[in-house]
């Protein structure tokens, strides 16, 4: 404790002792995880701070109680409105009938937080409300162990108030061993909230604080608790009086001397606490975003730090499965059995906002649509350490892996041209929903083959959000015509040429991007290749030539060349891609257009399959 403080709180103990109902703060040492003396409404001294907010210092560990129940403090973060909470349960509260398998840390009761000023974080309660036991369930002998039959059954009922308002959020898998994940759930701990605005002891104090007064409390009187200290006269003990003016202008000047001390004490300690953290200073403006744009109900679950830590063996260098637009993808296994990949983006800069706007315009475009072909998000976590987004793992890596990577030494026998032509269809089906079946519709902005994962049986899901747009259009523009300024952002090789120039954003800039696709699944090279000469530095530039002037022939994947029969296939195709990346984007297809273009190329080629058997004389093939 500072010297300052220490002086501070030596003479209202002073004063204390005489009315021994006022804040009476005492030196006592720090538990983890505080480091400093901790600000209001918490305080580990009786009378002082918040009745609800009194801390304890047990083997190393602060603790808080409410409702009778006692918690270990796992986290928390000056100035912010939440804790990270873990139950502590003694023997004397613990189930005393054998064969219920109940673990230590899993209480007797559903843990209820009413008439307290907390409340469980939306994030906890997601946890919960997505777990199930696997069918049928575990169960033990349900007469003679009640409570744990109903947790199994509805895990959400550990935590009283939650099941109804989170009760729409799906289920994701099943668990096993219910009781276990329980356990678990409760050592990583729980995260509370609670809302100044909704306690009246918040506003009492700030009203206090506005006239320089100290909070505390009277806990003779539950009734009328709250107390502020306001003036020399009401702190001053009988001995004080003006009649002995001599006295009073000692006090006084202590005390004066000592108000200078506290303030310059707590202004260095603040303006250290904002060096170090500058994170923790204010509340997370991420989580402030999401709330403004999006119902939390509407939002996927929240995951704390310390949890995809552990799921990814804290983001162990041999668990990261590819680098992502702005952050590291890691392999994550949840404690419910799922395995998910685990984007890491960085905290940026203050000056860069970027990493920030990618975040938040992914989580809000991925809660708001859903689609066979896109990438599932479960959930995220805005952490002043890292963000982090939680997605589907698909396991046989992107297109351009199998296209361009180590998986195409291996497409002659996965990447035949079915199988392009069902890729291609795919991918235009979730360009035709998100333009036409979303409102507003998205545009993805960044429709490139590192962005569409093949699952092992070849089918595809799109994913990387980060830069989507919505197309909300003036209303003095029609949807047609209908575009949205901004800067051009994309990959290069597939940026749309016009959008480039424009600086307008369309529906029609995703099937730019979709064309150059195309031209990689018929050609199987990059969309930009440095080893190619300058002028075909670009494929869909070098692809256009060879279009131009007949040459097609020269730029088919040799995987294709042998199978003859599908050359027509490619021709239709190639000719559809032409269209997709013209200059303008007004000589472009629309997405419905080029999904019913596929849709024929896709019958013609399976006909075309069924009807033909494959003769290989001389390098020809003929039908029979």
């Amino acid at each position: 404790m500072p010297p300052s403080l220490a002086a501070f709180v030596f003479f209202l103990g002073l004063i204390s002792s005489v009315h021994s109902h006022f804040c009476s703060p005492h030196h006592q040492s720090l538990c983890p995880p505080f480091t400093s003396t901790p600000s209001f409404p918490f305080s580990f001294s009786p009378g002082c701070g918040h009745p609800s907010f009194q801390l304890k210092c047990h083997a190393n560990h602060s603790l808080i109680s409410i409702n009778n129940l006692p918690f270990s403090i796992l986290r928390y973060e000056p100035n912010s409105t939440s804790l990270l909470l873990s139950p502590r349960i003694i023997n004397s509260t613990l189930h005393s009938k054998p064969n219920c398998s109940s673990p230590l840390s899993i209480p007797t009761h559903s843990i209820n937080l009413s008439s307290s000023p907390f409340r469980f974080s939306d994030g906890s309660c997601s946890r919960l409300s997505v777990l199930k036991p696997c069918s049928p369930p575990s169960l033990p002998n349900c007469s003679h162990c009640p409570w744990e039959c109903k947790l199994i059954k509805s895990p959400v009922k550990l935590l009283h108030g939650c099941g109804s308002s989170h009760s729409s959020v799906p289920n994701q898998g099943c668990q096993g061993d219910v009781l276990g994940y329980l356990d678990s759930f409760l050592q990583l701990g729980i995260e509370l909230k609670w809302d100044e605005a909704q306690d009246s002891y918040f506003s009492n104090c700030g009203d206090c604080k506005a006239k320089n007064g100290l909070c505390g409390f009277n806990s003779s009187d539950m009734l009328q608790p709250f107390l502020c200290l306001r003036t020399i006269a009401q702190l001053s003990p009988p001995w004080i009086s003006t009649h002995n003016p001599n006295r009073v202008a000692i006090v006084c000047s202590v005390f004066a001397v000592t108000c200078l001390m506290v303030v310059v004490s707590v202004s260095v300690a603040i303006f250290r606490a904002r060096r170090l953290h500058p994170a923790a200073a204010e509340e997370d403006p991420t989580a402030l975003f999401l709330q403004r744009h999006r119902s939390a109900s509407l939002l996927p679950p929240v995951f704390t730090y310390e949890e995809l830590e552990i799921s990814t063996n804290k983001f162990d260098s041999k668990r990261k499965i590819g680098d992502g637009g702005f952050g590291s993808v890691f392999l994550g296994h949840l404690y419910d059995g799922r395995v998910v990949a685990v984007k890491y983006l960085h905290k940026p800069h203050h000056s860069s906002s970027s990493g920030n706007k990618a975040f938040c315009n992914e989580i809000l475009i991925l809660s708001s649509i859903d689609h066979p072909n896109l990438v599932k998000l479960h959930g995220y976590c805005s952490d002043p350490r890292g963000l982090l987004l939680v997605y589907d793992y698909v396991p046989n890596g992107t297109l351009a892996d199998h296209l361009h990577g180590h998986k195409s030494l291996y497409r002659r026998g996965s990447m035949t041209w079915q199988v392009r032509v069902d890729i291609a269809l795919q991918i235009a089906m979730v360009m035709e929903y998100l333009h036409f079946s979303v409102v507003p519709p998205v545009v993805h902005r960044d429709i490139t083959s590192s962005n569409i994962f093949v699952e092992k049986d070849m089918r595809i899901k799109v994913g990387d959000f980060g830069l989507s747009r919505l197309l909300v259009f003036p209303e003095t523009t029609s949807s047609s015509s209908g575009y949205v300024w901004t800067g051009p952002q994309g990959t290069p090789g597939y940026l749309d040429p016009d959008y480039h120039r424009s600086f307008r954003l369309t529906d029609k800039s995703d099937v730019y991007s979709f064309g150059v696709v195309v031209l990689e699944l018929i050609s199987g090279q990059k969309a930009v290749d440095q080893r190619r000469d300058k002028r075909e530095l670009a494929l869909a530039d070098m692809m256009v030539s060879k279009i131009q002037m007949g040459l097609l022939h020269q730029v088919v994947d040799p995987v294709l060349v042998v199978e003859g029969s599908v050359t027509d296939g490619v021709d239709v195709a190639a000719e559809l891609a032409f269209r997709c990346v013209a200059a303008e984007k007004d000589d472009r297809p629309d997405a419905r257009e080029v999904v019913e273009e596929l849709k024929r190329i896709r019958s013609r080629t399976r006909g075309v399959s069924r009807a033909s058997s494959s003769n290989v004389i001389g390098g020809e093939v003929t039908k029979s």
